[in-house]
């Protein structure tokens, strides 16, 4: 009975209680909008922001942290009316809840906001801030234009950023009021004149931080279709992080800040500098092994040059032809003295026959041997004919001529007419005569460019 009386309980300690509230209540709210009076504002060095958002009948304690305190633009102060935007929590160590805030704008303001958020939604569902639509931005621009004010920090902080980061680049102002009533028509006029231009590569629009109200002019309308027509890629760079307009998402892309979009839209001149020098370095070496190998190439066609020089061909064929003329004279002159010892002992024999005898004898004897000595002189000629004719033929193979007219040249100098076959000749010599087949080239040694290397396949044979 007792357990009927008496059901299991959960018990809560206070901070499990508190725990629980918190998550209740930033489940149960999403961000809200709240306007009220501050009161008890504090500042402490801390760098957050406490107060507290009255009326008449109530109040709430509110914070806002130091992120978010950077980028307030509105003066705060105790008995002002403002609009914040705030998530709700609890505060658990003494179970009080309170709103944290993120941005805080003047009371005023609220019809702007709505106004505001009235243009978002009818130009998100046209589809103007759709990212298919939105244009690449070039990798390394070198003409860009801006659009802001002429006086101020901005342009002064965006030009210091380029010229740190990207000196290339070259920027054109197309000036502009960035605030006020005549803002709205003069950012429309200079927008399309740096776009209608076409000397842009990426056009900026810049301007520093300020209130719901001081950036009233980036949510007009039509400078908002305008920026969505544009041919060249617009960045926004409009106030501060956490300060959004119509521009920015019609925009092909949004910087927190214009100094973050010069940034943004430049290259980082080091980098570049070290990828720059990484290829050289690469290709310094190519150039060395192509170099080293063209080299070793050209070493060797010269060993392989110098071992065929065309003048040591023509000694060595100049001495065989001198060999061959002591062989044929050797037998010749063999052959007569033979033949004269035969006719002394003819001779002698003459003598001692009786005149009439030897005379017959002799006449015979000596018509007989005119016989043989013409048919053996005969024949003797003939085959050192046949011989001489081979070797002529081979010398004629093998001498410069014929290598001429397979394609080669001798190189000659100009001033001694001396053939050219080693490398340090060629210093020495101030001019060449290059002699071909059936002409001649004249040619200067003092400027000779580099030939383009050859492939070791397609080197031609010079062994043949």
């Amino acid at each position: 009975m007792a357990s009927s009386e008496f059901p299991s309980r959960t018990v809560y300690t206070p901070s499990e209680l508190n725990r629980e509230v918190r998550l209740h209540l930033e489940a149960g709210f999403q961000v809200l909008w709240i306007e009220g009076e501050i009161s008890n504002l504090a500042r402490p060095a801390s760098g957050h922001i406490y107060f507290s958002l009255k009326d008449d009948k109530a109040q709430i304690r509110c914070a806002m942290f130091r992120p978010r305190a950077a980028y307030v633009s509105a003066d705060l102060d105790n008995g002002k009316q403002v609009l914040v935007r705030a998530r709700i929590s609890l505060y658990e160590p003494r179970g009080e809840y309170q709103l944290i805030v993120d941005s805080i704008e003047a009371a005023g303001e609220g019809l702007l906001r709505q106004q505001f958020e009235a243009l978002k939604k009818q130009l998100d569902s046209e589809g103007l801030f759709a990212a298919e639509r939105k244009q690449p931005l070039p990798a390394m621009a070198t003409r860009i234009a801006i659009v802001t004010s002429s006086s101020g920090a901005v342009i002064r902080d965006f030009l210091h950023v380029l010229e740190r980061r990207w000196p290339l680049a070259s920027v054109r102002l197309y000036a502009s009021a960035v605030q006020g009533e005549q803002a709205p028509a003069e950012l429309l006029q200079a927008l399309q004149q740096a776009d209608q231009s076409g000397w842009a590569q990426v056009l900026v629009l810049a301007r520093g931080g300020g209130s719901l109200e001081d950036l009233m002019a980036f949510n007009d309308e039509t400078l908002a279709r305008a920026i969505a027509a544009c041919h060249t890629p617009v960045v926004s760079a409009i106030g501060h992080e956490t300060d959004f307009t119509i521009a920015d998402f019609v925009a092909d892309l949004r910087a927190p800040t214009p100094s973050a979009a010069a940034e943004l839209i430049s290259p980082d001149q080091f980098s570049i500098r070290e990828r720059i020098g990484a290829r050289q370095r690469r290709l310094q070496q190519q150039f060395t092994w192509i170099l080293g190998h063209a080299s070793q190439r050209l070493d060797h066609a010269l060993l392989r040059l110098a071992a065929q020089r065309p003048e040591r061909q023509l000694q060595r064929q100049q001495q065989d032809l001198q060999r061959l003329q002591d062989r044929l004279q050797r037998p010749l002159q063999a052959g007569f003295s033979n033949w004269q010892r035969q006719l002394q002992q003819l001779q002698q024999r003459l003598h001692k026959l009786p005149l009439s005898q030897r005379q017959q004898q002799s006449q015979t004897h000596l018509h007989g041997l005119n016989r043989r000595l013409q048919a053996a002189l005969q024949q003797q000629l003939n085959q050192q004919q046949l011989r001489l004719q081979q070797q002529q033929r081979t010398l004629q193979a093998m001498g410069p001529q014929a290598v001429l007219q397979r394609g080669y040249a001798l190189v000659f100098s100009s001033d001694s007419e001396q053939a050219l076959f080693r490398p340090e000749q060629f210093d020495q010599a101030r001019a060449v005569r290059l002699q071909f087949h059936d002409f001649a080239v004249a040619a200067d040694t003092r400027a000779r460019p580099p030939g383009p290397p050859h492939d070791q396949d397609s080197e031609p044979d010079t062994a043949s």
